[in-house]
């Protein structure tokens, strides 16, 4: 079979200014997110000077504050880290649905590379697993996609 061209985005953050949008809503776990993300990115390379940290009040904030700094053209990638956790009533689905919709919409109009590391899960058990105990850290694997991602696209 003959050779064929392969694209892979190498995970080397040097050189890339990220910007993290951190909710404060469920910070308890949404911080733990942050640490993954940062340690993710500074281990691969990141400066910490590279890296800005954006506190916002919930993810349905997110897509405006992610397309404010889209559109700066600051930044070479973002990593959208939050935590929905389902209630008693139909609050989740929207705030969920519309948080991840808007994200995709921001990451297509601006063309930046987008970690999406908004947890949306039925209870805080679900969460506190997905942010550094039995499922790994979701805020980890954000970074790393928006960093394979953001390498891909500078070779296209």
């Amino acid at each position: 079979m003959a050779h064929i061209k392969t694209i892979e985005g190498q995970l080397d953050a040097k050189g890339l200014k990220v910007a993290i949008l951190a909710s404060r809503f469920n910070d308890f776990i949404v911080d733990k997110l942050v640490g993954g993300a940062v340690d993710a990115l500074t281990r691969h390379g990141a400066s910490r000077e590279d890296i800005t940290l954006v506190k916002i009040p919930g993810a349905f904030e997110m897509p405006l504050v992610a397309q404010r700094l889209a559109a700066s053209k600051q930044y070479d990638g973002l990593v959208c880290l939050g935590a929905v956790i389902r209630g008693a009533t139909p609050h989740f689905d929207f705030v969920a649905n519309e948080c991840a919709k808007g994200l995709a919409q921001v990451s297509m109009e601006h063309n930046i590379p987008l970690g999406f590391g908004v947890l949306t899960t039925d209870n805080l058990e679900q969460a506190i697993e997905r942010a550094g105990s039995k499922a790994g850290n979701k805020g980890v694997d954000a970074a790393m996609a928006m960093l394979e991602t953001a390498r891909v696209l500078a070779q296209l």
